[in-house]
């Protein structure tokens, strides 16, 4: 009997070879190589975790080191996260077009050249300059890592891994606050700043040589009808039997795998692609709650040790080097709850759903931020206060938006636009953190601290409300069922659709 070739939304037939290689891919258990691909692209969320704690933490001896003015501290910060938006749209487009693999390792040696540049800077503008090449290098590894994920490993485990992708980030800032507590520990001078970026420089040298050996997805080769390799990458994915491989390649030719909601062109989609009515609410489900994210947990995240230096948690009589080893260490026992709440994600996310974790994690955002700002205008409870407040924030964040919006774009776009849409969302989203890095210091500096927090508590309520308006609901759904199947936009639908699925197809 023939196998039936299936048709797409876009009008595509999909080759029931090709359905077979994405069924390998879903179906497959987890496997050391399914491991050692995720811990390599990994690389650009760790050291970009590793890359804002040494930044924030090194601000005070670079004031002191390079006598950097207000202005030149405000733009060093935003210069990390501004990099960010070009290098996400860069990287995005560029994974689409030329693979997940080429990408990954351009990024990684932008990172390390900048990062050794930082390190040999005596120069204000010049350390700017670095680090917004530092922030390019990171920002184009954004799309391509989530997207790399989300192709390669087991439909099953996708959610936890992709969870464990961005958690990373976490796991960065605190191997960066070992790392600045060894730094500062062997060298007690206001010159370490130099040893934290050389760190940086050595992390993302060791990412790109190993990577050098990482396979290629083999969902990204067949949607480019490079069908021989993907057959390839997919044995080092899945034990599966050679010749019947061999035999599926050579049956599949060139034959491109195209499952999308709008038809195949003779061209590449473009950005432009992401505004039609197709993918338009998925584009502003993937990018607003991102914005507004990123505007609160960049601002409040870079500028942590700034806060609590600025809310007396360090002792006045200390020197500078002692002041900032104190703020080491608070900032990297505030950072444990990140990673806490990253734990707690790995089960929520994929038990809860992304929309109704994203709804929570804001929620949780907010009241944190609420805690913060009682914290300064009371006189009682003061240091319980901060840190419940810095607690709950972390802990809903990571439980919720920050894992959720990292992985909506990723699963609401065909593999053909996936790292096009994740790197627009992730621009739009440094956009958001570029204004909080940016405009924390003006604005702590002109109204104080306390209207910094209300302003993170208004963009935390915000991206619950950005959430609820443009909510789509694929909870457990395969990368290819979100591109043939209409998702529900709410709770009952969504009840609906795990009950019968054939009802909305």
């Amino acid at each position: 009997m023939a196998a039936t070739v299936q048709t797409t939304p876009g009008g595509s037939a999909v080759h029931p070879d090709h359905a077979q290689i994405v069924a390998l891919l879903d179906d497959a258990p987890m496997r050391l190589p399914h491991y050692l691909a995720w811990a390599l692209s990994s690389g650009g969320t760790l050291i970009d975790g590793i890359s804002v704690f040494m930044l924030g933490i090194a601000m005070p001896l670079l004031t002191d080191s390079l006598g950097l003015s207000p202005l030149q501290t405000g733009l060093l910060g935003a210069a990390l996260v501004a990099g960010a938006i070009g290098g996400a749209v860069l990287g995005g487009r560029l994974a689409d077009r030329i693979g997940r693999k080429s990408v990954f390792l351009l990024d990684m040696a932008l990172l390390a050249a900048a990062a050794g540049f930082s390190a040999l800077t005596w120069n204000a503008w010049g350390l700017i300059a670095a680090q917004f090449v530092v922030g390019v290098g990171i920002g184009m590894d954004f799309p391509v890592s989530g997207s790399y994920v989300a192709e390669c490993m087991p439909h099953k485990k996708r959610s936890v891994m992709m969870v464990a992708t961005i958690a990373c980030q976490s796991v960065g800032l605190l191997v960066a606050a070992l790392l600045a507590m060894a730094l500062l520990h062997l060298q007690p001078e206001p010159t370490a700043w130099r040893w934290f970026f050389a760190a940086e420089m050595l992390t993302a040298l060791l990412f790109l040589l190993g990577r050098l050996n990482l396979p290629e997805s083999p969902r990204w080769l067949i949607g480019q009808g490079r069908n021989r390799e993907a057959v390839h990458m997919l044995e080092r994915f899945v034990p599966s039997d050679r010749r019947q491989l061999e035999r599926m390649a050579s049956r599949l030719g060139s034959t491109v795998h195209y499952v999308a909601r709008v038809p195949q062109g003779d061209k590449p989609h473009g950005y432009a692609v992401l505004f039609q009515p197709a993918y338009l609410r998925r584009t502003l489900l993937s990018a607003v709650p991102w914005f507004l994210m990123d505007i609160a947990t960049y601002g409040v995240g870079l500028f942590t040790a700034v806060l609590l230096a600025q809310l007396h948690f360090t002792g006045r009589d200390l020197s500078l080097v002692q002041q900032v080893a104190a703020l080491v260490r608070g900032t990297g026992l505030i950072d444990l709850f990140l990673l806490l709440g990253f734990a707690l994600g790995l089960w929520t996310v994929a038990r809860f759903g992304r929309i109704r974790m994203q709804l929570a994690g804001f929620a949780g955002m907010t009241l944190g931020m609420g805690l913060l700002w009682l914290s300064t205008v009371t006189s009682g409870m003061h240091v319980p206060l901060i840190f419940a407040g810095f607690i709950v924030f972390n802990l809903s964040m990571n439980m919720g938006p920050n894992s959720t919006t990292y992985i909506l774009p990723t699963e609401l776009y065909p593999t053909q636009l996936r790292a096009t849409g994740a790197g627009f969302a992730a621009a739009v989203a440094k956009i958001g953190a570029t204004l909080g890095v940016f405009a924390l210091p003006l604005v702590k500096s002109a109204l104080g601290v306390p209207m910094v927090l209300a302003m993170m508590a208004a963009c935390s309520l915000l991206g619950l409300l950005a959430t609820w308006a443009f909510s789509m609901y694929g909870h457990g759904l395969t990368l290819e069922e979100h591109q043939t199947q209409d998702l529900p936009r709410h709770h009952a639908q969504a009840a609906l659709l795990r009950a019968h699925p054939e009802s909305t197809a």
